[in-house]
């Protein structure tokens, strides 16, 4: 969960995955959209890797990004758990 975290709290890793939520794209078509060089790219696709929040796919000598949707499926349930009340422990006069 931490490496999830990490991966979210850099803008240019939302979005990455912001631009991956439209479909699957090339390592190009993504460093096509982004004024960065591509060994700073490529951390950024390590650090989502890591987090299992992309899958790579190589396609040739391409390689394809998509997103992990199970990942932020899991993500968003411990999220809600984590703030969501224990039914069994409120105060049943409020």
């Amino acid at each position: 969960m931490n490496d999830v975290f990490k991966a979210l709290a850099d803008p240019t890793r939302r979005e990455i995955l912001r631009a991956l939520k439209q479909g699957e794209k090339s390592a190009g078509e993504l460093a096509a959209l982004f004024p960065l060089n591509k060994s700073t790219l490529s951390g950024h696709f390590n650090v989502l890797k890591a987090a299992d929040l992309v899958i790579t796919e190589k396609r040739g000598t391409t390689v394809i990004y998509r997103l992990h949707t199970t990942v932020f499926e899991d993500v968003l349930a411990s999220l809600l758990h984590l703030f969501s009340r224990d039914p069994t422990t409120e105060d049943p006069q409020t």
